[in-house]
């Protein structure tokens, strides 16, 4: 449900009918009380606020909910990275915590005790040492990568490809039928890529199932672009 408000409605005074939601929820294959039982847990949890118009329901994020999710967006909506994007590596004095902690922040990937890679512009800690990247090896770009994340990768791109045969034998789909495309689209890409650091192109294998997952998930978005909130209503109506 976050995913899909977050996909559909982020903007101040967006607000999703009690109708449509359901609508859709129903079409992703969520049951009605599971659905009611996650508004009210949104809710209590400060994402999610809901108001009476007419007889209707509105649901829209609230404050904090557009700010968790816009802080979320830049990530889930990158264009895919150039390959030829610049790197470097730090090498630190130590391998104390709270170093670690700070370069991993910093979008710092560990490759060996004390050795980090990571984006050119980001900044290094006062006291190491940082060195632009050339045209890295093999084993290095797959040290960078999340490997605990390899076999969710592997199943999320065998299932965009499906995705992409299958719109490809797609002659029509209305404003719902793309809405609900969108939100497993993206509630399947962010649970994985807002697990690790963003890599710099430079240090990802072209062949690397997190980046072919990048380009379908960024080519079917532009393909199939968010649709209105009143086009989804009136779509929602004749469901």
């Amino acid at each position: 449900m976050i995913s899909l408000f977050g996909d559909l409605a982020q903007g101040h005074g967006d607000a999703i009918d009690g109708p449509v939601l359901s609508t859709i929820m129903a079409a992703l294959g969520v049951r009605p009380e599971a659905s009611r039982v996650a508004l009210h847990r949104l809710r209590n949890d400060g994402w999610l606020q809901s108001r009476k118009v007419g007889r209707i329901s509105q649901h829209s994020l609230t404050a904090q909910g557009r700010a968790e999710s816009a802080a979320a967006s830049p990530r889930i909506y990158a264009a895919p990275p150039d390959l030829s994007e610049p790197w470097q590596m730090v090498l630190t004095e130590e391998n104390g915590r709270e170093t670690d902690k700070n370069l991993r922040a910093g979008g710092f990937v560990s490759v060996t005790p004390r050795v980090y890679i990571g984006p050119m512009g980001s900044t290094a800690p006062k006291g190491s040492l940082a060195l632009q990247g050339e045209a890295p090896p093999d084993w290095l770009r797959r040290a960078a990568e999340p490997v605990a994340l390899e076999a969710e990768y592997d199943a999320l791109l065998s299932a965009l490809m499906a995705v992409e045969q299958q719109m490809a034998r797609t002659s029509q789909m209305n404003a719902l039928d793309i809405a609900v495309l969108r939100c497993l689209i993206v509630h399947n890409w962010r649970r994985l890529v807002l697990k690790h650091p963003a890599l710099p192109g430079g240090l990802m294998r072209r062949d690397w199932a997190g980046y072919q997952c990048h380009l379908r998930v960024d080519g079917l978005l532009r393909r199939y672009p968010r649709p209105a909130l009143q086009d989804l209503a009136a779509a929602s109506a004749v469901a």
